[in-house]
């Protein structure tokens, strides 16, 4: 089955990114722009709303990819959600290497979900937006459906 991520994974990955419509430099220091994207982006760079979201969706799909050619365990909406803003912020790589992947493969989610407390530093420091963001995805992650 592929899985699309839901509205309320979307408004997730928002809420944390922010939307800024000229580029700037990220805590690592990675040239980024609109909701979160960095490819391609330049010291300078102006974007429309319009881009942003057209950026958005792209990085979302890529987030989307993944998760659906790695992950081989059966996930809710809710682990989706959670794994593609996971994935959206550290990256596809940094996911196919995770020891949250090997452990959800496995089928240990709460092993897997454990997991998400360990990705909340940026250049060795830990960043409370970084805290938060992880204590939500993995909220999601383990939220039974209604």
């Amino acid at each position: 089955m592929e899985y699309t991520t839901s509205k309320e994974g979307t408004d997730l990955i928002r809420s944390f990114e922010g939307c800024r419509l000229t580029s700037y430099q990220d805590v690592a220091g990675i040239w980024t722009i609109g909701y979160g994207h960095t490819g391609n982006v330049r010291s300078g760079m102006s974007i429309t709303q319009e881009q942003a979201d057209s950026f958005l969706q792209s990085d979302l799909k890529k987030s989307e990819r993944c998760i659906n050619r790695c992950v081989t365990v059966p996930l809710t909406q809710n682990m989706f959600d959670a794994l593609v803003s996971f994935t959206y912020n550290v990256g596809t790589g940094a996911l196919q290497r995770s020891t949250l992947l090997r452990k959800l493969n496995r089928g240990d989610t709460a092993g897997a979900a454990e997991e998400f407390d360990r990705w909340i530093h940026a250049g060795k420091k830990v960043f409370p937006g970084l805290v938060r963001r992880r204590r939500e995805e993995k909220e999601l992650f383990l939220k039974k459906l209604p």
